[in-house]
């Protein structure tokens, strides 16, 4: 359906989970957690009524996301769920890898269509240093794992982070060589455990053309435009949140794993949607979709409206 400014909303990301495997530090504090109470996460049975629910306000698209997806105990059927929802015509799920190996062949029986991975580098003392889990094995082999299984589109993501990753998007540009997939450069928002670095932490997209200057444009992908390498298999893909806002194309609304319904990741509002059932249900999506914001909105200091870490929102 339509909002109030006329972009077609038919996206939603969906969160399963606050928990995850991993420690990122644009994502959660150094000391971790509060981990959501059990009662307070939407069942797989709410799930499966949220999700055609918004069917009925023409949502077609979602995306599983947490924290880690893959550590929510039941995700393949979730998976499952979700891919028989009529109206739902496209399933992802985002993950950081390390559990790919061991659900990847389940997630597509079970209607799973694409893969994002999330992956801030291809060194492991920086892996480490952004993760704060020396896992990048775990997370390689899960990357290869995904790429054998030829899912309809694999997608890599990685947060760009002056100072820390920056060294590396030269190497990771050279995985669309290897393999067709999308690598996405995606600008750190000011949200969370980022709404207070120093301005030295975040880099424009743009850094990439700069460094590779023989990427050439081939079209846009939703919120990223994407290139090529002369000589790439796959497609880069720059995304600007901040540097150059796309809320003007914005397509999509989010869901906490406890029930909250955001219109705009940086906005402090949410609607709640636990325990609704029905035609009341329905009509507060309807309603939540129709008078999203025009646009994101940072407060004075440029950080985020939003009260949520990104673990507990869904990235």
């Amino acid at each position: 359906m339509e909002d109030n400014f006329g972009r077609n909303i038919h996206y939603l990301r969906l969160s399963v989970t606050d928990k995850c495997n991993l420690r990122c530090i644009y994502c959660m504090p150094e000391t971790g957690v509060t981990k959501l109470r059990h009662e307070d996460i939407l069942t797989i049975e709410e799930i499966a009524e949220i999700v055609q629910a918004a069917a009925d306000c023409g949502i077609n698209k979602i995306r599983i996301t947490g924290g880690e997806p893959l550590v929510r105990k039941g995700i393949i059927d979730i998976c499952r769920q979700i891919a028989a929802t009529k109206g739902i015509q496209e399933v992802c799920l985002t993950s950081n890898g390390i559990l790919l190996p061991k659900f990847v062949k389940e997630l597509k029986e079970a209607g799973v269509n694409r893969l994002n991975i999330s992956l801030d580098s291809l060194n492991s003392e920086t892996y480490k240093e952004i993760t704060r889990r020396d896992l990048f094995d775990e997370a390689m082999i899960g990357v290869k794992t995904a790429i054998d299984a030829a899912f309809d589109s694999i997608k890599i993501n990685t947060v760009l982070i002056g100072g820390v990753n920056d060294k590396d998007i030269l190497e990771i540009l050279e995985l669309t060589k290897k393999h067709n997939v999308n690598v996405r450069f995606i600008e750190i928002m000011p949200i969370g455990e980022c709404a207070n670095w120093v301005d030295g932490r975040f880099i424009s997209a743009e850094y990439v053309k700069k460094l590779a200057p023989q990427l050439y444009e081939v079209g846009t992908d939703g919120v990223s435009k994407l290139y090529k390498l002369p000589d790439g298999q796959g497609t880069v893909g720059l995304i600007s949140p901040i540097s150059s806002h796309f809320c003007p194309t914005c397509n999509r609304i989010r869901i906490t794993a406890d029930g909250m319904l955001k219109p705009c990741l940086h906005s402090h509002e949410e609607v709640s949607i636990k325990g609704l059932k029905g035609k009341e249900l329905v009509e507060t999506i309807r309603n939540t979709i129709y008078n999203k914001p025009k646009r994101h909105e940072l407060n004075e200091d440029g950080q985020s409206q939003s009260q949520r870490n990104m673990n507990k929102i869904g990235g």
